[in-house]
Parts: structure tokens; C-alpha cells; sequence
């Protein structure tokens, strides 16, 4: 078990050498200063009021505005909590040239999200959707295109931290506001206090980070999560974004590959098995209880064994078959089980992905809080469009 609600089964690896400088990371100078933790933690002073809350929360349908990291944690708490939430979220995270034709008949307030106030892609979507609507604005305290547009719309302006950089956000105002917004409870997110203090999670965690290292020095490089979750799609886009673009720098990285399962057995399973071994795998899978089942009425006596199944039993079967068939031809997995979808569960799961792409990048050698190739896009596509 990592925790109480999520059973997890480590990488069987016969010799993992413990890093010193990472297994006593919590007590370590450097991990103390990393201010973006604080977002993590239950004490963590929000740059919004619940009066403020209660203002925008009058609204039925609302429009989240931003790229990356600015909407990729609130899909994801969107996606898996959805159960929960009776708010109606649109996410507007690429650029659309029918943009405008899409949403036009859509009534709804906007949440525009970015950093830096300048993401070129945010500017132009807001741009055709700001006209007529409710606009609250989530940047950081500086003078900026998007703080700029704000003042001139006499809009509401959040802080977005400046300690925070946008695919670490999901715990801050950038996640949580949304959260709020969508009747959840922002307080059980957070769970850095406890798992921090939780042998079983660190040691979990170590083992882990120590099992990547030894593939990354083997030269596996691909991160596959086969997915058995169809409401986990969005975590892993998350997932995707963090690990590579925290770790994939100076000819070092880990790329991470979301296959949807068990689809992806009529696709990429048989590359997965016999193509080459320069892989590592995720499984994950959850609990539900609530599932469609067999229609035995049209059911053939040939296949008997179904009768009575859910479609979730029979997913689970598919996903223990294919960890068995990997054990055998010992290729390297681990397995996350989800046993309830709340609050608490995600929270936990976005703390263990943020601390591992944390250690991972203290061990590689890289800073994992720039993305300073990403900034070379930018600012030559300014140099193109002035053009």
C-alpha cells in the first residue's frame, strides 16, 4: 500500500542502490527552501477570499482559459471528480481557428490563467471570448499584457504566486480556485503534512525514484502508463507535462506515453512485449463500483464465462492478465489501484508525481523548474508574426 486509499506495487527490482543524498531528502536543506511545496501544504494562504468564492460561484457555466499548466491539474480534478461537481467547466487549451463559431452561443464566466501575463496562446483565445462576459483574471503581480487587459475590463485580478511555476500549480489558486468553484473541498487536496511523515510512503517513494534512475541508466528512457481509468485521462496529460518538461534537458529526460487501455491491447500491446526493451511501465486502475454489466439475455452459451460480469470486472481481469504476462517476460512495471475517488486520493497522487519529478531531477542533474527551450519557441515565433 502507498496509502490507505491507494494500493500500490512497486518496480520488482532485484538490486535497487539506495541514494543516500535522496533517502533523507525531507530533512535536506534544499528540499526545506523549495517554496512551491508550501501550495502542498494545509497552511498554505490562498491570494483569494471564500467571499470571493461565493461572488463568482453565482455563475452556472464557466470557461477556463490557459495552457499547460494552467489548466492541465483543474482538467484533471475536473475529469475524476466529476461525480461531485455540478458546475459545467469548458477548457480552452489550444488555439482553435473556429474558436470563436464554437462558443460563441455558450454563456459563461472566464477564468484566464497564465503565469507570465504574455502566453501568446492565452492572449489570443481570450481575446475573441472576453467581450460580454464575466472575466477573472489569475496572473502573476506584475505589469503584463493580461494584468494590463484586466485593469482596462476593471476585471478582478488573483495573484498567481511568482514561486510557482505553471505545472507545479495544481495545489495553488491555479487548481484550487476551480476546485472551489466546482463544490469541492480544496482542504482535503492537501496532503504533504501527512504522507511526508508516512514511512510506508517515502520508503515507496524512494524505492521508486531509485528503480527510474537505474532504468534511465539503461537507457530506458519511454515512461508508459497503460491506463485502465477512462477518468484519469487528464491526470496523465498532467503527468505528461510535468516529467517532461521538468526533466527533459541537457540530452537527459524521461518521455512519458499515455496508452489508453484496454484499447491499446488491439495496438501497441504487442510492440510493448516483444519490440524493444527501452521501456518502463505504470499501471493504473480504480475501483468503481458503479459499471454496465452483461446482458446475459443475448449472451452465447460459448461464452458463459462472462455472464453476470461488469464491464469493470472485466477490465480488471484484462489488466491483472497483462501484469502477469509482464512479470513473466520481465519487463519492468509498477501498479497504482485506486480504491475511492476523492479529494484525498488525487491530492495524494499529485503530491507522490511532484515529489518523484523532484528527486528525479536532483539525481539527473537538471533544474527541474525551467523550461528554457521552450522560451527559444517563443520568442521566435514573435519573430516570425512581426514580420
Amino acid at each position: 500500500m502507498l496509502t490507505s486509499n491507494i494500493k500500490f506495487q512497486n518496480f520488482k527490482i532485484s538490486k535497487i542502490n539506495k541514494i543516500n543524498k535522496i533517502n533523507k531528502f525531507k530533512n535536506d536543506k534544499w528540499f526545506k527552501e523549495i517554496r512551491l511545496l508550501d501550495s502542498l501544504k494545509e497552511n498554505y494562504k490562498y491570494s483569494y477570499s471564500k467571499s470571493q468564492i461565493k461572488k463568482i460561484n453565482k455563475s452556472k457555466n464557466f470557461r477556463l482559459i490557459g495552457m499547460g499548466g494552467a489548466t492541465l491539474g483543474a482538467e484533471a480534478i475536473y475529469q475524476f471528480l466529476n461525480h461531485k461537481i455540478k458546475k459545467k467547466f469548458i477548457f480552452i487549451n489550444n488555439l482553435n481557428p473556429r474558436l470563436k463559431n464554437n462558443q460563441k452561443k455558450i454563456k459563461a464566466t472566464n477564468i484566464i490563467i497564465s503565469k507570465s501575463g504574455n502566453t501568446l496562446e492565452t492572449i489570443a483565445n481570450s481575446n475573441l471570448l472576453i467581450n460580454g462576459s464575466k472575466n477573472i483574471f489569475i496572473t502573476e503581480n506584475k505589469k503584463s499584457y493580461l494584468s494590463n487587459l484586466a485593469n482596462d475590463l476593471k476585471a478582478e485580478i488573483i495573484e498567481h504566486k511568482n514561486f510557482i511555476g505553471g505545472r507545479y500549480s495544481v495545489l495553488s489558486e491555479v487548481g484550487m480556485l476551480p476546485a472551489e468553484i466546482m463544490g469541492l473541498n480544496e482542504k482535503k487536496f492537501k496532503r504533504l503534512n501527512y504522507l511526508i511523515n508516512n514511512k510506508n510512503f517515502l520508503n515507496e517513494l524512494i524505492k521508486n525514484v531509485s528503480a527510474i534512475l537505474k532504468f534511465v541508466k539503461e537507457k530506458k528512457f519511454n515512461s508508459i502508463i497503460l491506463n485502465y481509468d477512462s477518468k484519469s485521462e487528464n491526470l496523465f496529460k498532467w503527468y505528461q507535462q510535468l516529467v517532461a518538461e521538468s526533466l527533459g534537458k541537457k540530452s537527459k529526460g524521461i518521455l512519458p506515453i499515455i496508452s489508453t487501455m484496454p484499447s491499446d491491447n488491439h495496438s501497441l500491446l504487442q510492440l510493448y512485449l516483444d519490440g524493444p526493451k527501452n521501456n518502463f511501465f505504470t499501471f493504473f486502475s480504480t475501483q468503481d463500483t458503479k459499471s454496465d454489466k452483461i446482458n446475459n439475455k443475448f449472451l452465447q452459451k460459448t461464452h458463459n464465462y462472462l455472464r453476470n460480469k461488469s464491464f469493470s470486472k472485466i477490465i480488471y481481469a484484462q489488466k491483472s492478465a497483462t501484469e502477469k504476462v509482464f512479470y513473466k517476460k520481465k519487463l519492468p512495471f509498477r501498479s497504482f489501484e485506486v480504491k475511492k475517488r476523492n479529494e484525498e486520493v488525487l491530492g495524494e497522487l499529485f503530491c507522490f508525481f511532484i515529489l518523484e519529478t523532484i528527486l528525479l531531477g536532483r539525481a539527473l542533474k537538471v533544474n527541474p523548474f525551467d523550461q528554457p527551450s521552450v522560451e527559444l519557441i517563443k520568442k521566435e515565433t514573435k519573430k516570425i508574426l512581426f514580420n
